[in-house]
């Protein structure tokens, strides 16, 4: 058997299903072997970063590796930007790459650093990703590929997952091996791996379940923080049944799909580009219990000494470097499995049947900003002609998709629009990439989507901006006849950099067409690729609405130009303003533009206001 061969029919046997690919001479074998595996479907990109980020996205909704398969040179080259975004975001990718045969390779004649390039289109892929994925290396024996490849598939979903990736010589692809004499790898003889995943042992996690049961219990006005841990960890359900145990507001960090918006429990979605509500929520807390978020900037801002500032904070995390960096740091951090737990947490609260009366009363408090804060505002509703305002396209996108939809998010108006104002459904999904929040993620992402989930309704968000940088893709979509409807937020180029520009400089710089950026006609567009569409360009709520149900239950993609305001900016958002010697300065999360009133802003704080 060939190593090709051999690795498609492990990963095979490891329940992958899909490998997503851009074929190249220096992968001749591994191409050959991937289509040779009945068990495999190959989906084909057109750009290696479309290959990686569908696979990170795929990864995503079935909670397995994806695989993506690319060549040599250029072709590994692509693919790292998506790796990068499955890095930050922790997204359990496997990437299989081709390389020169190891007579040409620099490494082979120790030339590495002396040499620019030996061997055809060589480059050192290896060395370029190793800081950015968990696992890498360039398999030289072929007698070593079980080893190497049961390594990359345990790390990259053990302990806190992430992208791994070999690098296989093409004369290695095309050794002839023994399955059976193969070397097989024994995570409990990984001394790096048992290091690095080392976390609370079970005495001391109960401890801690123990010790935080405790202070929930005495807390007046306790919030639980979910992030992406919670989910990668297979515990949305111990989440969910924690908060309804003890009746108290929930808020998420940008993995919002774990509460639905209409649960009494959701008080909001906390950040610098949340909503009001649940900034609110977080910073008038006096124990707040993080669990399976980094808390990235995003959701602290750069004025971190501000977060939670009269809370006991409690962060439960599986990367002990997340809980000991240079920002905010918990009061009490639990190095631990988000599910190992929340499982011992609900244990200890096993005696909690009827909610106490200060949690009653908080959680009233909490609901209460909820209702007085909207996310979409009676203004929102009355766009001018010819365009509909961002916030009223999203409420009536998500009242009318499925309830088993998938949202698909590129970066910018495409992923903070609707995660601000789109009002989650029971069961559906919403994700974009946060860590990298790369532009060109949405029509990737949208096809790793659709491919894991053939029978969910997959809706891809992008912006006119972010689109432009794997329009290719819209021949994948067509080739493989997936269902997506494709919605393209038209706002004239960049919005988010056209804001800080404004507001920093007064002047635009390549931000759209007035300033050197140039967009084509995105419905002519897609009828060259033979996908139906249209444009979205009413403000009459009605025609809107009935526009957007007729192009969500249409067969086959869909492509919808939507032209939005062009007044609209982000709001709410945390602003910064520059101090007349140049230095920066962040408000505190509560403090969100456009700013309320003073009065208003303290009758919303249970504690002091700064800067008052």
């Amino acid at each position: 058997m060939r190593v090709a061969d051999y690795i498609f029919r492990t990963l095979a046997d490891h329940n992958v299903r899909d490998v997503f690919v851009v074929t190249g001479g220096g992968a001749m074998h591994l191409d050959d072997a991937l289509g040779r595996e009945p068990r495999l479907r190959y989906i084909c990109n057109h750009h290696e970063q479309a290959s990686a980020m569908a696979a990170e996205a795929h990864a995503r909704i079935t909670n397995k590796v994806g695989v993506a398969c690319v060549t040599s040179g250029p072709g590994g080259i692509n693919a790292i930007n998506g790796v990068f975004g499955a890095w930050t975001d922790s997204i359990p990718v496997l990437v299989l790459s081709g390389q020169m045969k190891r007579e040409t390779l620099l490494r082979t004649h120790n030339l590495t650093g002396r040499l620019r390039q030996l061997g055809d289109q060589e480059a050192d892929v290896v060395a370029m990703v190793s800081g950015i994925t968990k696992y890498a290396h360039v398999v030289t024996e072929p007698e070593s590929i079980r080893y190497h490849l049961e390594r990359a598939l345990h790390l990259a979903t053990h302990g806190r997952p992430g992208p791994c990736w070999l690098d296989i010589p093409i004369d290695v692809q095309a050794a002839l091996i023994n399955p059976e004499a193969l070397l097989s790898y024994d995570p409990a003889g990984d001394s790096a791996v048992v290091a690095t995943a080392q976390t609370c042992d079970s005495t001391v996690l109960r401890d801690h379940a123990r010790d935080v049961a405790r202070r929930l219990l005495e807390a007046r006005r306790p919030v639980l923080l979910g992030g992406t841990g919670v989910r990668l960890a297979g515990a949305v359900p111990q989440f969910r049944q924690l908060a309804e145990r003890l009746n108290i507001p929930v808020t998420t960090a940008w993995t919002h799909d774990l509460i639905p918006g209409d649960h009494p429990l959701f008080c909001g979605r906390q950040g610098t580009i949340g909503t009001r509500a649940g900034n609110f929520t977080v910073q008038n807390a006096d124990l707040l219990l993080i669990v399976g978020s980094r808390l990235c900037i995003r959701q602290i801002s750069y004025n971190w000494q501000s977060f939670a500032r009269a809370a006991h904070t409690i962060q439960v995390d599986i990367d002990a470097a997340e809980l000991s960096k240079p920002t905010f740091r918990a009061a009490q951090p639990i190095h631990a499995d988000a599910r190992a737990f929340l499982d011992l947490l609900l244990e200890e609260l096993s005696a909690v049947h009827t909610p106490l009366p200060a949690h009653i009363e908080w959680l009233a408090w909490c609901r209460e900003r909820v209702r007085r804060f909207p996310n979409v505002l009676p203004r929102h509703r009355q766009s001018s002609p010819g365009s509909i305002n961002q916030y009223h396209f999203i409420e009536l996108l998500f009242a009318a998709a499925r309830a088993d939809a998938i949202f698909a998010c590129g970066d910018a108006t495409a992923c903070i629009t609707p995660f601000q104002a789109g009002d989650l459904k029971d069961g559906q999904r919403l994700f974009s990439n946060s860590g990298s929040a790369s532009m060109g993620y949405d029509l990737p992402s949208a096809i790793g989507a659709a491919v894991a989930a053939p029978d969910r309704q997959t809706i891809c968000l992008a912006g006119d901006g972010s689109i432009m940088m794997n329009l290719q893709e819209l021949a994948t979509i067509v080739h493989n006849r997936l269902p997506i409807k494709i919605f393209v937020l038209c706002n004239g180029g960049y919005q988010s950099i056209r804001a800080t520009q404004q507001n920093f400089f007064n002047r635009l710089v390549g931000e759209g067409p007035d300033s050197g950026v140039g967009f084509p006609d995105f419905v002519a567009l897609a009828r060259a690729y033979s996908i139906p569409a249209a444009r979205l360009d009413t403000a009459t709520s009605a025609s809107a609405a009935a526009h957007i149900t007729t192009v969500l239950a249409a067969d086959g993609p869909q492509l919808i130009a939507v032209d939005l305001d062009p007044t609209q900016t982000f709001e709410p958002k945390l602003s910064s303003r520059r101090l007349p010697d140049g230095r920066m300065v962040t408000s505190p999360l509560e403090d969100m533009a456009p700013f309320l009133d003073r009065e208003e802003l303290k009758e919303n704080m249970l504690i002091p206001v700064l800067d008052d």
